[in-house]
């Protein structure tokens, strides 16, 4: 009888404690403390927000510098994608270029690249053309909008060009030094070599006392050099790059002495036709105006 008495009380306090539990706390909130169960309530929801919506790994618009004809990658890292869809988008005309894995262009240059199980969604554009520059857009789509990443593409194409005028005059016996800058290149060229009237020397040892240098780097600088100059190695000299159009200079190979006459002569060329000039003009100005 006295066990009985007891499971009975047991079951009446576990059902009564509860009740009155819950009675109190519906006290407490109309007192005015429900804000703090609110304050908590969107805390934690905001936490589970933050944890589950997608974000982007570098949320700053990014800027990739690819020069003309090579490949370029525009990368776009979305963490907690789950089963949403990632789009590339081309800024310039809207054009949706690719959506998951899935291509929607004709142009074949372009491609996402996606490792399973990774958070990189890689646009890939290949021989990229001058029309490819501008601004790209990763995006997705989530419950509250669109989310976007900007990547900035920009097409340089490399310059090359030879050090000093067009013309550059050696005096036999002396050494030819020819300077070929390659500048506005991402990546260093592959080659360098440097023709004299269309024939590549940069190997010649029939010739002799000839030399290249080159050191590459942002602006990479190949130098030539010939060692006692021959009237046969006046003529043309390109300096031809991997990755630019070639440039050219003229050198002129003579006797000092020559060059010296030839000077002399253009100036006193120079000087017969100021001569002339005074002559014909000057001269019958003041005629006139004695008069």
């Amino acid at each position: 009888m006295t066990e009985t008495l007891i499971w009975t009380v047991c079951l009446l306090l576990a059902t009564l404690v509860p009740t009155t539990i819950q009675h109190k706390m519906k006290r407490e909130l109309g007192k005015g403390d429900s804000t703090e169960w609110q304050q908590l309530w969107y805390s934690n929801f905001e936490e589970y927000q933050r944890l589950t919506e997608p974000s982007f790994d570098n949320n700053t618009v990014s800027n990739v510098t690819v020069q003309l004809g090579g490949t370029a990658f525009l990368h776009c890292r979305v963490r907690n994608l789950g089963e949403r869809t990632i789009s590339w988008v081309r800024r310039r005309d809207w054009h949706i270029l690719t959506s998951g894995v899935f291509t929607y262009t004709n142009d074949e240059r372009f491609q996402v690249l996606h490792a399973e199980g990774t958070d990189d969604w890689t646009l890939q554009i290949k021989y990229l053309q001058k029309r490819d520059n501008g601004t790209y857009e990763c995006q997705v789509s989530t419950g509250t909008g669109i989310m976007s990443h900007f990547v900035n593409l920009h097409i340089v194409v490399p310059e090359a060009y030879i050090v000093g005028s067009g013309e550059h005059h050696i005096d036999l016996g002396s050494v030819i030094s020819l300077v070929c800058m390659i500048d506005k290149s991402p990546q260093p060229p592959q080659y360098v070599f440097w023709f004299h009237n269309n024939r590549m020397i940069n190997y010649d040892t029939a010739r002799g006392g000839i030399s290249v240098e080159t050191e590459s780097g942002p602006k990479t600088q190949s130098k030539l050099t010939i060692r006692d100059a021959h009237d046969v190695d006046s003529g043309n000299y390109t300096c031809s790059a991997s990755n630019t159009e070639p440039a050219s200079v003229f050198v002129f190979v003579s006797e000092g002495d020559k060059m010296a006459a030839i000077s002399r002569r253009k100036s006193s060329s120079g000087s017969d036709v100021i001569a002339n000039f005074l002559w014909f003009i000057v001269v019958p100005l003041v005629t006139l105006a004695a008069r």
